[in-house]
């Protein structure tokens, strides 16, 4: 893992010192809230529908288990004893206040985290998929280049207003886990006829109000040029982005407006100016950053087959979380584990500070003090041997994280919505919780197979509904609430946006309505083995619509 060096640890402390002067002037009256909130913005504290919330950047998703003991004693001492980890792979406190705010980001930085840059219009938290480093099908460990971006990125003094918030997502591996077209800048490696390792680079995806797939603006950038090319990106996006119309302001927008081969060429000739100057990556910064996420030690396993069909017959709920939850891992003998943070009627995300505690332990005794923190909410152990599986499934039981659910329907994404947030329309836990119990059969769950459900409570689209095999987007209708149902969105390098299908349902009929679409899909699915999002692209919305609406 990265460690802060003298500037990273004094610029922290730096901003941690200033930031708990303006509150002083905030409390004292000195500041009123207009001249307070882009300050606290900039430090990551927002204010919600109850209290402030303060979002922590966890970069790159990795976490070590001492910054993650820290995590769990602020949730206790200055929360209500549990955190919210969100789909940019950050953690949310929701009830701190706002007299303790200096002293918890001093606790955040002596353990090298901060709140910088988790909002406000700047870069935001660079993400990457969750088995970085660890994954067996990885062409390179993106982290050390996202490390770089990082502290390029940070306080960035060009950057720090742009017309809008920009999100970088990273994936190291040829299977996108990082929803790459779905962001600003997307970053998917790429090996050129050379065999030279470097990136592909998509611009102008997003989400909220106007979904829209990233386009590949560059096949092949190598390591060298990557800081010169995404500067030059930021610079026209700077330059000509919307700061008219905060909902075209986006550079999605700039690339619908204008085109991408005009967007391209403005920025092939920033690029020319640029190329081979200060912001030439040296091989020699990447190799030093690089030795941060060396390998760890690993023991040299011996063979082991892991007989998750008899596991399933004599212990059933280790059985399903073995073949669940486990990701194949690089090295021979091992394994990396997520950890569901979707329990049957659970708030998506949520972790208490005894659950934290108890992760933070497994990771130091065995995953090499490592944790990941995934974009779909849920916590992952990167290097475990095998052969210590079952303590670790019994230790998770115990504190009530061992659902063996990743992937399948009760696996879902859901925004706080109008249980916390102030922009928000709809509720989504209430949702989630109810369509878990609708679902919470694990023989049920196993007969549906991989089925993504994402809930947003308002058009901003924090719960990826867009981009569901089925999503759910909550909207304010006439005083009441009213959630309408789309069909067909994906996250990964087949890339594509939900259909509507039809009117919205209020919330109680939402389970009941899901259930019918589970219902339509098992019945017209050819064979166990066609997944709902393959029978979708088959079929066409026709007979899931009328599994929700009836016969036309």
């Amino acid at each position: 893992m990265y460690r802060y060096d003298e500037f990273d640890a004094a610029f922290v402390a730096e901003r941690t010192s200033q930031f708990a002067d303006q509150v002083r002037r905030r409390l004292s009256g000195e500041l009123n809230e207009d001249q307070f909130r882009p300050l606290r913005l900039m430090n990551g504290l927002y204010l919600q529908l109850h209290a402030y919330m303060l979002r922590v950047a966890v970069p790159y998703g990795t976490l070590s288990s001492r910054q993650m003991r820290r995590l769990a004693d602020i949730a206790r001492k200055y929360d209500r004893g549990y955190g919210h980890f969100t789909t940019r792979q950050n953690i949310q406190f929701n009830w701190p206040k706002l007299k303790d705010i200096p002293e918890i980001l001093s606790d955040l930085a002596s353990v090298e985290m901060h709140a910088i840059q988790t909002s406000g219009n700047c870069i935001r938290n660079i993400t990457t998929d969750q088995f970085a480093g660890a994954a067996a099908d990885e062409i390179v460990d993106p982290r050390p280049v996202a490390e770089i971006l990082r502290q390029w990125s940070s306080l960035h003094p060009e950057f720090s207003y742009l017309p809008r918030k920009f999100k970088i997502a990273m994936s190291g591996s040829r299977h996108d886990r990082a929803a790459i077209r779905f962001h600003d800048i997307g970053l998917q490696a790429a090996v050129n006829a050379a065999g030279e390792v470097g990136w592909e680079v998509w611009i102008g995806g997003g989400l909220g109000r106007t979904p829209m797939i990233g386009k590949l603006i560059n096949s092949f950038v190598p390591n060298v040029h990557l800081l010169a090319y995404l500067e030059s990106i930021m610079r026209v996006y700077n330059r000509y982005g919307r700061r008219d119309n905060k909902y075209k302001a986006r550079i999605k927008i700039l690339v619908h407006e204008e085109g991408l081969e005009t967007i391209k060429g403005q920025v092939e000739a920033e690029f020319a100016e640029v190329r081979g100057g200060v912001l030439t990556l040296p091989q020699a910064e990447l190799d030093r950053i690089g030795i941060y996420f060396s390998p760890p030690d690993f023991d040299l396993v011996p063979s082991t087959k892991l007989d998750v069909a008899r596991e399933k017959i004599l212990n059933p709920a280790y059985g399903r979380w073995l073949e669940n939850n486990l990701h194949p891992h690089r090295h021979p003998g091992y394994a990396s584990v997520t950890i569901s943070l979707k329990p049957i009627g659970g708030a998506p995300g949520d972790a208490t500070a005894e659950q934290m505690e108890v992760v933070a332990d497994l990771a130091e005794r065995y995953s090499f003090s490592e944790l990941r923190v995934t974009h779909e909410q849920n916590l992952v152990l990167p290097h475990v041997d095998v052969r210590e599986l079952l303590p670790v499934f019994e230790a998770l039981s115990a504190a009530g994280l061992a659902e063996g659910n990743i992937g399948e329907i009760t696996d879902m994404i859901a925004c706080p919505g109008m249980d916390y947030c102030a922009l928000a329309t709809a509720r989504s836990i209430p949702i989630a919780q109810a369509i878990s119990h609708k679902f919470a059969s694990p023989e049920r769950q196993n007969e549906v197979g991989d089925l993504k459900i994402k809930i947003s409570g308002c058009i901003n689209a924090c719960g990826h509904h867009h981009v569901g095999h089925i999503g759910i987007l909550g909207v304010e209708k006439k005083g009441g609430e009213l959630y309408q149902i789309t069909v067909g969105g994906d996250a990964t390098e087949n890339a594509s946006v939900g259909h509507i299908l039809g009117p919205g349902f209020v919330a109680e009929a939402v389970p009941d309505a899901i259930d019918r679409l589970v219902d339509a899909y098992l019945a017209h699915r050819q064979g166990a083995d066609e997944t709902f999002i393959s029978a979708f692209r088959r079929l066409g919305d026709a007979p899931f619509k009328e599994a929700l609406y009836g016969a036309a």
